[in-house]
């Protein structure tokens, strides 16, 4: 049974390093809702002199560039786009896709990394995201539901973002 959608989140190059305050994600610890890893400055420290270039921060314009481009991607494909918030280090995403969430991830960060090049005159060989990123299975109403509500509400402060709750009335473009 396919999963009613996938919960996407991918950090920006050197932003949120293993060891960092208040943790970071593994393998091990990639459900939402399960801790964090530990903070440990000493991984952190070692994660840091390991860069090669300096962190990659998302500015207003930046964030805007990405979340556009993350609908543009989502409308292309076909792909049904729940909720979207890019953050200055991180982006999440809920969506429901025809084919894993790593070709959804993958896909997202090559058009968003092109339309940055593009839009900011960005050097090619920019690093702008992490390796990889959380891509979790949604399987029921309430992991969708949990999902979406940390995603457009427990985030802080909004930034740029897109919750598809506020669509429901709206004609389809």
């Amino acid at each position: 049974m396919a999963p009613l959608a996938y919960f996407i989140t991918f950090t920006t190059y050197g932003t949120w390093l293993h060891g960092r305050a208040p943790g970071s994600v593994d393998r091990r610890h990639n459900l939402l809702g399960t801790p964090y890893l530990p903070a440990d400055g000493d991984v952190e420290q070692k994660m840091r002199s390991a860069m090669r270039q300096r962190p990659y921060v998302l500015d207003e314009l930046r964030r805007h560039i990405v979340l556009r481009t993350i609908k543009e991607v989502a409308a292309h494909r076909q792909w049904k786009l729940w909720a979207v918030h890019v953050r200055s280090n991180h982006v999440h995403v809920v969506i429901t896709a025809a084919c894993k969430p790593e070709k959804v991830m993958v896909d997202f960060k090559a058009w968003c990394s092109r339309r940055l090049r593009e839009a900011c005159d960005e050097s090619p060989d920019r690093d702008r995201w992490t390796q990889h990123g959380s891509t979790p299975y949604l399987n029921d109403e309430n992991s969708f539901n949990a999902a979406v509500k940390y995603v457009i509400d427990d985030q802080g402060e909004r930034m740029e973002d897109f919750d598809s709750r506020h669509e429901l009335n709206e004609p389809e473009a």
